[in-house]
């Protein structure tokens, strides 16, 4: 969900700050939340802001660029290498204990596809 505008938060914030109007009334005028309003409120005391803060970024990947830069070579010496298989071998070189779903973005990261051929022919032999 997108944050609202500054634009929309200054007008809020100065709307509640004329005194006329109670939170819900202002609320209800913007068509905000009564939250929103109250959380406008205590952050522009608190920081003396109404921006929003920025978005966070998640967690940090796992994986380092050494350890990709390794998982990368490891790719060109068993390009068929399993999942799991990818996982042991990361961990015996030293690098982090990964899961298997963890290598598996770890690989899409380094584009790489088990599928080598782009198109495959059906097979010629037909049942019944």
């Amino acid at each position: 969900m997108k944050a609202y505008s500054l634009d929309l938060r200054e007008r809020v914030a100065a709307a509640y700050a004329l005194g006329e109007h109670t939170i819900s009334q202002v609320a209800v005028q913007f068509s905000v939340s009564d939250s929103f309003v109250r959380k406008l409120r205590r952050r522009e005391r608190t920081t003396g802001l109404l921006a929003a803060l920025p978005r966070g970024r998640g967690p940090a990947a796992r994986l380092d660029q050494a350890a990709q830069t390794q998982l990368a070579a490891c790719l060109g010496q068993q390009p068929d290498a399993t999942l799991g298989e990818l996982c042991i071998w990361l961990a015996a070189i030293g690098g982090p204990a990964v899961s298997e779903s963890t290598m598996c973005r770890a690989l899409q990261g380094l584009d790489w596809r088990r599928k080598k051929r782009v198109f495959t022919p059906p097979n010629a032999t037909r049942i019944g």
